[in-house]
């Protein structure tokens, strides 16, 4: 019998410097044992300290590599990250209404680590009331998760506050919603995971210190939708249990890929570089002692 891996797709736009992105997540499915596919949104010039240029693909191209794609190949699973402008995200939201994206992980890219803005204004409406209500997942961190329940939404400062936005995030009609806590202050770092069946469940892990965080947003929404392709293929098959086991082991394959990367210096000007995390760490490489 002829079996294939499960496919995995992002949707995002590039890093040349291989940290975040569509570049993040190509080696985040590979990691995570699945044939990772791309359409992508937006060339950006990048490094380890910023964001300096983006050139948005023109969205008649997108779709075109939407059906080069979703024509040809069974995709298991879809993961979303920088998306851009309004005309994308409806893009978007028309080809998961087709039902041909699998189980669907939003990442609402918004705001580089640099400051620099990577969606539009008018786009982040399109988000809140047409993208979310897709989404089987989504996956924002503090600020984002601010920003999608409203303009002058303050960010979460306690546990307490995370779980209420959570629970306010599904009502825009998510399946579920993943609040990361990696921008908090504390020692531990406890994620968020609220399903639309009512369920609220803690991950609390130590935080890794080290300077080398670029694309771990990027890399942990691409491991979680790695991990439910692997899971469970049919998206009928795919409830809270496995969604639950699917970010139990993205978080700790990031763990893992953090803790390895702590000590990379890789930068020619380390000061106030933002290294990209080892995403290969559970591959063997022959890497000299």
């Amino acid at each position: 019998m002829t079996t294939r891996p499960p496919i995995t797709l992002s949707i995002a736009g590039t890093d040349p410097s291989g940290g975040a992105g569509i570049h993040a997540d190509l080696k985040t499915f590979t990691a995570r044992k699945t044939m990772g596919t791309t359409v992508i949104t937006a060339l950006v010039a990048q490094n380890t300290h910023g964001v300096s240029r983006v050139y948005p693909i023109d969205v008649d191209f997108v779709a075109d590599q939407f059906d080069s794609v979703l024509g040809d190949l069974p995709v298991d699973a879809t993961k979303s990250g920088m998306l851009g402008s309004r005309d994308l995200v409806e893009l978007v939201v028309d080809r998961a209404a087709e039902g041909r994206l699998g189980f669907y992980t939003v990442d609402p890219v918004m705001i580089a680590t640099s400051g620099h803005r990577l969606l539009e204004t008018d786009a982040v409406e399109a988000v809140r009331t047409h993208l979310l209500p897709v989404a089987d997942l989504i996956t924002p961190n503090l600020p984002e998760a601010a920003l999608l329940i409203s303009d002058d939404e303050p960010e979460a400062q306690t546990t307490e506050a995370m779980r209420d936005q959570a629970r306010r995030l599904l009502e825009r009609g998510p399946g579920a919603v993943l609040l990361k806590g990696g921008h908090g202050s504390e020692d531990e770092v406890i994620d968020i995971l609220a399903t639309a069946d009512g369920q609220v469940r803690e991950f609390t892990h130590p935080r890794v210190t080290t300077m080398n965080t670029h694309g771990t947003g990027c890399t942990l929404s691409a491991a979680i939708t790695a991990e439910v392709a692997v899971l469970g293929r049919e998206r009928t098959e795919i409830g809270s249990d496995i969604l639950g086991r699917a970010v139990d082991n993205a978080l700790d394959y990031l763990a893992r890929a953090l803790t390895s990367a702590a000590d990379w210096q890789l930068s020619l000007n380390p000061e106030g570089a933002h290294g990209p995390i080892d995403h290969q760490v559970d591959i063997v490489r022959g890497r000299p002692a």
